[in-house]
């Protein structure tokens, strides 16, 4: 199924919404996802967001990139026009990988170069890790294998709250609070990427992602989270592409010290600092974008 977004930057094309069919042990699931530039194209990136986010929030990253690209941005399962699992204990990097792998089947491409912000990049880790993996060059948006755990108690005191608005307006305002460390947006910026994490319910507005999601998170032991750490440090270190390390100034999730030892321990792992910014620089920015593309296409395609 495929419809065209309305929607997108000024001056841009607008995206195609396309979605596809997954599996899970609790039966089929649909994620959605939209697609920009030469759909015939078999050079594709993979843009993949954050925990309760979703893939309108590389937009604009993403019309940048067409000239180069076709790029895929889903919306994860549980989030966005996605379905939710009917067993929310499968919300997990384990699921979230095997749909990305019956995702880029779909696109029928052997290969893709990832984008991946906080979960997104979690995700990215796990499948570039896999022996045969598609991911040719992976971008780590303000995350690596270890998480601090300020940052996660302060993700788990919101996530799955109910939370209702009188008005779109509201609710853009509060994801925005939620999302502040982004960066300093402009109404138009938060207003464009926090709308998609917004429906319509009996008069109100409501958050779309699925708030059992907060289930397994809630649930991970000390002893899960130890191995779930050590599983992506062998991941990172088994890559055999390049790497680059996105951190946020001042991010509270992804410590200097993280950055230094996923260097230490990956292959071709490089690294770059945001100013001014904490979890996750947002990439709307043109300099943020700049750097981006400094890593996926370099400087003779920017001349070209």
């Amino acid at each position: 199924m495929t419809a065209t977004i309305s929607a997108s930057p000024a001056g841009q094309p607008a995206p195609r919404q396309r979605y596809v069919q997954c599996a899970s042990a609790g039966g089929l699931h649909r994620v959605a996802y939209t697609e920009w530039g030469d759909p015939g194209n078999p050079r594709v990136l993979l843009c993949v967001h954050g925990l309760t986010r979703s893939g309108r929030d590389f937009d604009r990253l993403a019309a940048a990139f067409t000239d180069t690209y076709r790029v895929v941005c889903p919306d994860v399962v549980g989030r966005g026009l996605s379905s939710w699992l009917a067993n929310p204990n499968l919300y997990g990097v384990p699921q979230y990988v095997a749909d990305m792998v019956t995702l880029i089947a779909r696109l029928d491409v052997d290969t893709v170069d990832w984008f991946g912000t906080s979960m997104g990049g979690l995700i990215g880790m796990a499948l570039a890790g896999l022996p045969d993996t598609p991911i040719r060059k992976l971008l780590l948006n303000d995350i690596g294998p270890h998480l601090e755990p300020v940052a996660v108690k302060r993700i788990g005191d919101y996530l799955g709250k109910p939370v209702r608005f009188d008005t779109l307006q509201q609710g853009v305002d509060y994801a925005a609070q939620l999302a502040q460390s982004f960066g300093p947006l402009t109404p138009d910026e938060w207003r464009g990427i926090n709308t998609p994490l917004l429906r319509e319910q009996d008069g109100g507005w409501v958050l779309r992602y699925d708030p059992r999601i907060a289930q397994p998170f809630a649930a991970v032991t000390e002893e899960a989270a130890k191995l779930g750490e050590a599983a992506l440090w062998h991941s990172l270190a088994a890559f055999q592409g390049p790497v680059l390390v996105v951190r946020g100034e001042h991010s509270d999730l992804l410590s200097r010290e993280t950055v230094d030892n996923m260097v230490a321990t990956g292959r071709l792992v490089s690294r770059i600092e945001i100013p001014g910014v904490g979890h996750a620089p947002a990439f709307l920015a043109e300099d943020q974008i700049a750097a981006a593309r400094q890593f996926f296409i370099g400087p003779l395609a920017n001349a070209s």
